[in-house]
């Protein structure tokens, strides 16, 4: 976690904005995460407090949670306590993960009071505790008890105690003469973050990075010139944090966009693997990165049933294409029934009953070889031919219908393929919605697991771009709204592009007045239908475009399933048209 003391310090130099704010509003989206709405004189700020094991933090946002209808017992005693009160203080206790806000306020009796909202930001023992002016826990919204922990207890009425100090020298107080042992097997950054206290793994990987090019170096082979460098890089890092020099930042994975993590210090040890954006502050640092993170896993928890129902389909219809692809190979052999039954029937003068099988002639073939035809001795001369023929016309009749149904599962499982990359690239919880609707039509799934038609639902639109040249571009987001705009939305004569042969977005150029597209527009356009495609990692992707007009659904096509005709191609890298996506 790279919530250090260092992003901690920084958090808190920033949230000085809140002092002199008044708590308008205390509510409690999740179980263990509080929003405090705060009112100053210029400015109206939402503070998030969460003592969650996995995404503890405390920083300001502007994006809204729905709150439960009946507030947890946590958030009314905060609303008792706080509520109206005025923030006198913002303060990091010590150099630690630790934020104390000092609130100020009046009891029943008009008395002047004073109270704590403590957020402790341990990992998995993070907590928020409400405090009195006398230094006694009123509550906290993790009760710790002897049963949890034998070192520290937090219940109402004892008394507040910071968590144990670690022998560890504070960041801040690190200077020439501290001392710093690099020394064993040990990792150089397990090293440092041995020796100083406040800095996570990622800001100890950096230091050494930025000393060695490499994070990976052993202690015990780092040598006096380069270990004083070492030295050196931590006591520069410790003068910018005591002068609350800080640069936030936001690290992605280069190829997939993957929060990986933030910082309050410039990170460059991942190279070209990730991309590293510059923050205008350490809020908006924290507040981006944990809102992508916790959308990412809510998009992961919304798509995993659908995905594995997707994945099972694809493998029941693949099965079924294999057992009729199967069923054809056999039935191409069905004129050797045929054969067998009229040979039986040219010699049934030499058949006796009981007979096991007859040799004769096959004066179908030129050179009249002997064939041997097994019988079935329980059944006269006459049944055994027609036993044949039965066969025959089966493996016929099952031919010409294998044929229909590996037509259909084929169609099935392009389909099937197509809304699993739909899933796979879905943003929102919007798009994985329209996705269950479109199988609960289908009767992949039962409608009442399906959510898009509930009221208030949220809907999900297509993808729209401004071109270079002020055209406008869409890019559907799911096969339901792939036919929307091809068939309802786009005009005869607008601009069709799709990935040649490969699972991907409708993209739609509306031409509206002007009917000339230029070449700068019609590139943009296939860029995005290549980059909206499985295709997106790939280079020199084919992409097909005509108009609109050359584009049909066939009946009882799945939806998004179309063909089309006179249509060029071209070969483009999926991209974004100046990356940016317009209202």
């Amino acid at each position: 976690m790279a919530l250090d003391a260092i992003a901690v310090k920084a958090l808190a130099e920033e949230l000085q904005c809140l002092v002199g704010g008044r708590i308008d509003k205390v509510h409690q989206p999740e179980r263990d995460e509080i929003a405090l709405h705060i009112r100053t004189y210029d400015e109206n700020y939402k503070l998030v407090l969460s003592a969650s094991s996995a995404n503890p933090r405390i920083h300001l946002t502007e994006r809204s949670k729905k709150n439960p209808a009946a507030a947890p017992m946590f958030c009314m005693l905060l609303r008792k306590h706080v509520g109206g009160g005025k923030i006198t203080a913002v303060e990091q206790i010590g150099f630690e993960r630790i934020v104390k806000i000092s609130v100020e306020g009046y009891n029943e009796l008009g008395d002047r009071t004073v109270k704590y909202i403590i957020t402790e930001i341990m990992g998995k023992y993070s907590n928020m505790i409400l405090v009195s002016e006398e230094g006694r826990i009123i509550d906290s919204i993790k009760r710790v008890d002897g049963s949890v922990s034998s070192v520290r207890e937090v219940l109402p009425g004892g008394e507040y105690c910071p968590p144990p100090a670690q022998d560890k020298l504070p960041l801040t107080e690190f200077c020439s003469d501290s001392p710093l042992k690099l020394s064993g097997p040990v990792k150089a950054d397990r090293a440092l973050i041995s020796a100083v206290a406040g800095i996570s793994p990622l800001t100890a990987r950096e230091l050494v990075h930025g000393v060695f090019g490499t994070s990976d170096v052993n202690a015990g082979e780092i040598n006096t010139n380069k270990a004083a460098e070492l030295k050196l890089a931590v006591i520069r890092l410790a003068e910018k944090t005591r002068r609350n020099e800080f640069s936030p930042c936001i690290v992605k994975e280069t190829n997939t966009g993957r929060m990986i993590e933030f910082s309050a210090v410039d990170i460059k040890q991942y190279g070209s693997l990730a991309e590293v954006r510059s923050c205008g502050s350490m809020n908006e640092a924290v507040d981006e990165f944990y809102y992508m993170r916790d959308m990412h896993d809510r998009m992961r928890q919304k798509s995993a049933d659908v995905s594995k129902l997707l994945n099972n389909n694809i493998e029941r219809v693949s099965k079924k294409l294999s057992i009729l692809e199967k069923t054809v190979r056999d039935a191409e052999n069905r004129e050797k029934y045929k054969i067998r039954g009229d040979l039986i029937t040219a010699n049934i003068y030499r058949i006796s009953e009981g007979m096991k099988e007859i040799e004769a002639e096959n004066f179908y073939d030129p050179s009249c070889p002997v064939l041997k035809i097994p019988l079935d001795p329980s059944l006269s001369p006459s049944m055994n031919a027609q036993r044949y023929y039965k066969k025959y016309s089966k493996a016929k009749n099952a031919l010409v219908e294998a044929a229909k149904q590996i037509e259909a599962a084929k169609a099935d499982l392009e389909y099937l393929e197509s809304t699993l990359y739909v899933v796979g690239r879905a943003e929102t919880v919007a798009d994985i919605n329209a996705v269950k609707e479109e199988m609960a039509a289908l009767g992949y799934i039962s409608r009442r697991g399906s959510q898009a038609k509930k009221r208030g639902a949220e809907k999900s639109k297509p993808l729209h771009f401004v071109s270079s040249d002020g055209f406008d571009i869409y890019v559907g987001r799911n096969n339901t709204q792939n036919d929307r705009l091809t068939l309802k939305f786009a005009n005869t004569s607008d601009m069709w592009f799709h990935t040649k042969d490969i699972h991907g977005s409708h993209v739609i150029i509306k031409l509206g007045i002007d009917k000339d597209v230029p070449k700068n527009t019609i590139l943009e356009a296939a860029r995005l239908a290549a980059y909206y495609s499985q295709a997106r990692d790939s280079a020199q992707v084919p992409v097909d475009y005509t108009q609109i007009k050359n584009v049909k659904k066939p009946n009882g096509a799945r939806p998004g399933m179309v063909i089309y005709e006179g249509y060029n191609t071209v070969y483009v890298t999926p991209g974004l048209p100046g990356g940016e996506e317009q209202e």
